[in-house]
């Protein structure tokens, strides 16, 4: 059949208007969430951006453009340096035990035995517990004087540790508080992430003679590298973004041992106001977690085994 130039013409014209009118129809169901993140997460990021280059008010309205003086003065800062340093000691105390811990957790909790439901709610309780309740439960526990830990210490003869208040233990204290906060979330994602294994490869495995650390290795942690990689992932942005144990607890003390990224641009905006600075310090962290999250999509990624 043989069409002519202006049939032709007509037809790509008909496609188009589908086009336009398929376009539309998407972007009217985006809608609601387009309004959502332009609201919530987009418009915060552009002012943000917009506001590191400015002095603020207290009020946090732009007073006059200061350029980059402000990421300039951040990276010649002492207190801005040190608290790099201490949020990537945090990340690297927190997001490996979390991981390690609930996969150990997990993999225990998968067997098929008697009453093992009571330990899965046991290593999941943390999730209904908030930061604020929390924080005041290891508040008291290692309190120097009634805190359960120095007394456990005190009948080993050993002498009570001033967890919070000391510049060495401070930063650990805080890191084992976020380890236990953070373990039932990460023990429920993994476990689900077990339980959709398929179970005639395990049989499989067993039939020709594999021990339990074989199937651990080969089979198990293979299919579950997706989980594990979305728990990596996910781990990773919360510990930079920790905030509440660290106020309730140390309050980024003492001597800013734990003088988190987050809790310096809390302390900068909401209590020195000044909010240009804060700023400037907000979009650093978004940019370290952004290559970050860029680097294990792009290196780690490659590991995963999807089925």
């Amino acid at each position: 059949m043989i069409i002519s130039a202006e049939e032709r013409g007509m037809i790509e014209k008909s496609i188009k208007k589908q086009r336009v009118k398929a376009f539309f129809e998407g972007m009217l169901y985006l809608l609601p969430s387009i309004l959502l993140f332009g609201t919530f997460l987009f418009y915060p990021l552009l002012r943000t951006i917009y506001l590191s280059f400015f002095l603020t008010t207290p009020g946090g309205s732009p007073a006059r453009f200061v350029g980059l003086t402000n990421y300039i003065n951040l990276f010649t800062s002492p207190l801005f340096l040190n608290s790099l340093q201490v949020t990537f000691r945090f990340v690297l105390f927190t997001v490996p035990a979390t991981i390690v811990l609930a996969l150990f957790f997990a993999v225990m909790c998968n067997e098929k035995l008697r009453g093992i439901g009571i330990f899965r709610m046991i290593f999941s309780s943390t999730m209904g517990i908030s930061v604020a309740a929390a924080s005041m439960i290891w508040m008291f526990l290692f309190h120097p004087v009634i805190g359960r830990f120095n007394q456990v210490l005190g009948l080993f003869g050993v002498d009570p540790i001033p967890w919070l208040v000391s510049t060495q233990w401070a930063l650990i204290a805080v890191s084992i508080s976020t380890v236990w906060m953070n373990l039932g979330f990460t023990f429920l994602i993994l476990l689900g992430g077990l339980q959709t294994i398929p179970i005639y490869l395990y049989e499989s495995a067993d039939i020709d003679g594999c021990s339990y650390f074989y199937k651990l290795r080969r089979i198990t942690l293979p299919m579950l590298s997706p989980t594990l990689f979305f728990v990596v992932t996910i781990s990773l942005i919360n510990s930079f973004q920790t905030f509440g144990q660290i106020d309730m607890l140390t309050s980024g003390g003492p001597n800013n041992a734990t003088n988190l990224i987050v809790y310096s641009i809390y302390q900068d905006a909401f209590i020195n106001f000044r909010h240009g600075p804060a700023s400037a310090q907000a979009f650093v962290l978004f940019l370290i977690i952004l290559v970050l999250t860029a680097i294990q999509f792009k290196v780690a990624e490659r590991r995963v085994h999807y089925q």
